[in-house]
């Protein structure tokens, strides 16, 4: 006899309770993770600060975790950090973002790595992300990937003294150093 798993939708995971930990829908499966941890979120104001600079300059507007990105009934995701730009804000729901961001930033952790470097690419591939920042803090790099015909294209990962530009907001940059305090 086969048991079929219920499918977690986008209803079931707004009934979740707000414990600091992140819950995620890959395909209908909770992901769960634990709230990052202090360095993590030390990176994340860093690269938040970029974004904030973006959106006082008036290229659009930024979010941090925890803001749900629905890209249907079975698929949401909490990035990290998430930027869109001003001819796409109909996509800025009360509740969540309806669709793919210009800009999404993760920034990697030993629990959440294989998830940012795996199914999360490819579902923002597929959603028709453009720009997707994977940020390594014990590396201390960015790696950059832009949306192409066939998913991301890699430029080579950036390091201290390597300047961070996006074209979505071209005169706003930060050095690679200073992203990891």
């Amino acid at each position: 006899m086969i048991v079929k798993t219920p499918l977690f939708t986008y209803d079931d995971l707004a009934q979740l309770p707000d414990d600091g930990k992140r819950y995620e829908l890959a395909d209908g499966e909770l992901i769960v993770s634990p709230a990052p941890a202090t360095y993590h979120q030390r990176v994340s104001a860093r690269f938040g600060n970029l974004l904030f600079r973006a959106e006082d300059a008036g290229w659009g507007r930024m979010f941090a975790a925890p803001t749900d990105v629905h890209f249907g009934r079975y698929q949401v995701v909490q990035p990290d950090l998430l930027f869109i730009s001003n001819d796409r804000l109909e996509i800025i729901e009360p509740q969540y973002i309806a669709g793919g961001p210009d800009l999404v930033i993760e920034i990697l952790s030993p629990r959440t790595r294989d998830h940012d470097l795996g199914w999360k690419k490819t579902l923002y591939a597929r959603e028709g992300v453009r720009f997707y920042w994977v940020a390594d803090p014990i590396a201390k790099t960015v790696q950059p990937l832009t949306l192409g015909a066939r998913g991301y294209d890699e430029a080579p990962p950036l390091r201290a003294g390597d300047t961070l530009v996006c074209p979505l907001f071209p005169d706003i940059t930060a050095d690679v150093a200073h992203l990891f305090p």
